[in-house]
């Protein structure tokens, strides 16, 4: 599976060899993505449970690496290592409704510094180059207003809400819809 790359970041594929290496240890992990894993990761409600699910979906189907997480690394500069600043992706392949759900989430130390949007305007466009795919949708709560700012700048629009949860939904469809 190939990289992502945007402006800052280069975005690696969580595959079933990356997601065994984190649940081992920040170590192990580091030295797969040859870069500094932050003393604060993992970031959000990127935790154990997600790992496991992660590991579980990429054992039975290792050709859905892409369809779960993604490792978004600060490229090295000539003063700096290359460090990993978060992680993202969707909740799996799109269903047979065309929809692919995306999530995303920043460690502390790098937020406010648009990664984020990088990372969602990176994974959306590419979701939606896929055939299979006609709209991206998140999910945030109404007082999360830093994640509201980044779905908004990556082209997200309000689409509802979630009535059990209280969360609110955002979408991003294909350009020609």
């Amino acid at each position: 599976m190939q990289t992502l790359r945007t402006r800052r970041l280069e975005l690696v594929p969580a595959t079933l060899a990356l997601v065994e290496a984190e649940l081992e240890s920040s170590g192990a992990l580091a030295m797969r993505l040859g870069a500094v894993v932050p003393g604060c990761w993992p970031p959000g409600e990127y935790d154990r449970a997600a790992l496991e699910f992660f590991r579980e979906r990429l054992a039975r189907d290792p050709a859905a690496a892409g369809w779960y997480s993604w490792y978004a690394i600060h490229r090295p500069t000539d003063s700096d290592d290359a460090v990993l600043v978060g992680a993202g992706g969707f909740f799996g392949p799109p269903g047979a409704d065309g929809i692919a759900e995306v999530g995303y989430s920043i460690v502390p130390e790098f937020r406010s510094r648009g990664f984020a949007s990088e990372l969602i305007q990176a994974l959306v466009s590419h979701a939606l180059a896929k055939p299979e795919v006609l709209r991206v949708i998140a999910h945030t709560a109404p007082a999360n207003l830093a994640s509201i700012r980044v779905l908004e700048r990556s082209g997200f629009r309000l689409a509802g809400t979630d009535d059990e949860t209280g969360m609110i939904r955002y979408a991003s469809t294909k350009k020609n819809d």
